[in-house]
């Protein structure tokens, strides 16, 4: 089977400046690429390019926005942790709706947002590292930087749609024709191994986080975490182990002390911080918006100005659903004395008079209204730690595996665990990841990777279905004939993505 890409990114890419700042826009220019990509400031322009289609993934224009975070909507939402806030006179968001129901149509929206936003960022690294090693460079370490940074966001970039979509096109070149857009689709093997072989190339090439110049850009740390997750979902425990132990014992990570400030503004890029997606508040188009999309409309002014924060709150009033809301059973599996709780989980009445949970992790402050200042989180320290314990737990190890389990806990103000047995240490860390990592779209790729996918969502499911009014939907509609009746483990391509027709 071939597929044909019909992305911009795939034969062109967006240039951008390097500045103080790595997410500042250079003016875009019809430079070809033997103009463009001669210089190290022409790579350093080029690889923060690389970045950009991953803050469109993981923040939204609003509420309404056809591809609004396509991340939390495919992680979160398409899993028992989060739904939606029902709205039957606003069908404007059927295909997020989709996302939360298991129905898996080719022609989804958000899927085919994902997919082509994903490849855009792939089509950027291909041309940096086309053009790296030819480049004229002052600094030589400057050119391994770079080149480690496009390999392990083109690295990152293929977990997810292997994750996501299973057989996928394997590109490793630019694409200079319509014709070289078409592909046939690359096994799953093939396509880890990809993944693995750029982030080895990776984890030699970057430097460590402290070493790092411009704080938020990939490290030797982050390529060793992608890697040993990509070890952990090929149940290759002792490997996984090993580049986790590495990250410990680096001295570049440790927890903070207290589990809300982790994702204050204020905070970005701490000392937990491995990977985060990079925002700026201001009118510039670098600020996140998630937060506005979490929000159980409709809501009044007094009450977005004193959930945002801003000078100039007007009230939402419309149809308008919100997403990522927090499920009954997500509310449910917190132990009470959990820190966690408040912070990640708040209530608001909106204009119905409805007392509503909404996920409240990433709403701090702002001046602006759709202009925050909060960063995505993509892995903290706190997965190495869990992830270490689940390694060692799968090794038949559940004695070594409690006390980095228990460092997590105990952040959160909670009894060390009781667990004992290798079952039970399983379920405990399982928890525990649902938990500590909540609206940071690791619980459906959980479900698949522990093979609980089927078992945990068709349960799920049943339940709201049989009462969709305790899953935020109006009193007496209910849910499509089609939700939850299919639950697959990857989406299918996206039928835009098989037509013949370029965008270009």
């Amino acid at each position: 089977m071939k597929i044909k890409f019909i992305i911009l990114g795939l034969v062109g890419s967006l240039l951008m400046s390097c500045g103080d700042e790595f997410l500042t826009i250079n003016s875009k220019t019809a430079l070809t690429d033997d103009v463009y990509y001669k210089t190290q400031a022409d790579l350093q322009a080029a690889v923060n390019a690389v970045y950009a289609p991953f803050r469109e993934l993981y923040t939204g224009t609003s509420a309404t926005s056809n591809g609004a975070n396509a991340a939390y909507l495919m992680g979160e939402m398409h899993s028992d942790n989060a739904r939606f806030f029902y709205q039957p006179q606003f069908r404007a968001t059927v295909s997020q709706e989709e996302v939360a129901n298991f129905i898996h149509l080719e022609s989804n929206s958000v899927s085919t947002f994902k997919y082509q936003r994903t490849y855009s960022a792939i089509a950027n690294a291909n041309k940096v590292l086309s053009t790296v090693d030819k480049a004229s460079f002052t600094d030589e370490a400057l050119r391994g930087n770079i080149k480690g940074q496009a390999l392990c966001l083109r690295a990152f970039a293929y977990f997810d749609l292997v994750q996501y979509f299973g057989p996928v096109p394997l590109h490793t070149e630019p694409v200079t024709t319509f014709d070289g857009t078409a592909l046939p689709l690359a096994s799953v093997d093939e396509v880890y191994k990809q993944i693995i072989n750029d982030l080895n190339a990776a984890v030699g090439l970057l430097p460590a986080k402290s070493g790092q110049a411009d704080v938020g850009r990939v490290t030797k740390g982050t390529a060793q975490m992608i890697l040993a997750n990509v070890y952990m979902v090929q149940k290759n425990y002792a490997v996984a182990e090993t580049l986790l132990r590495s990250i410990v014992t680096s001295g570049e990570y440790s927890l903070m002390t207290n589990y809300a400030s982790i994702f204050a503004p204020a905070n970005k890029n701490n000392k937990e911080s491995i990977f985060e997606i990079q925002y700026r508040a201001g009118s510039d188009g670098y600020s996140s918006t998630f937060c506005y999309g979490m929000l159980p409309y409709p809501l009044s002014t007094a009450a977005m100005a004193a959930l945002t924060g801003t000078v100039d709150a007007q009230a939402n009033t419309g149809q308008a659903e919100g997403f990522n809301a927090p499920s009954p059973d997500l509310l449910a599996a917190y132990e009470t004395g959990d820190s966690r709780y408040d912070a990640t989980i708040g209530t608001v009445a909106n204009t119905r008079g409805e007392t509503l949970p909404f996920c409240k992790k990433y709403l701090h402050p702002h001046e602006r209204m759709n202009q925050s200042n909060d960063n995505w989180p993509v892995y903290r320290y706190a997965e190495v730690l869990l992830f270490l314990a689940e390694a060692l737990n799968e090794q038949n190890k559940p004695a070594e595996a409690l006390p980095f389990l228990n460092q997590v806990r105990s952040r959160a103000g909670l009894a060390a665990s009781t667990a004992s047995s290798q079952s039970d240490v399983r379920n405990a860390i399982a928890k525990e990841r649902r938990i500590e990592f909540a609206f940071e779209n690791k619980r459906w790729l959980d479900l698949v990777r522990t093979g609980k996918a089927v078992e945990v969502i068709a349960a799920f499911g049943n339940k709201v279905k049989a009462n969709p009014s305790a899953y935020y939907y109006f009193t007496g509609f209910q849910l499509p004939v089609a939700a939850f009746a299919d639950i697959q483990l990857t989406w299918p391509l996206p039928a835009a993505e098989s037509l013949y027709t370029p965008y270009f």
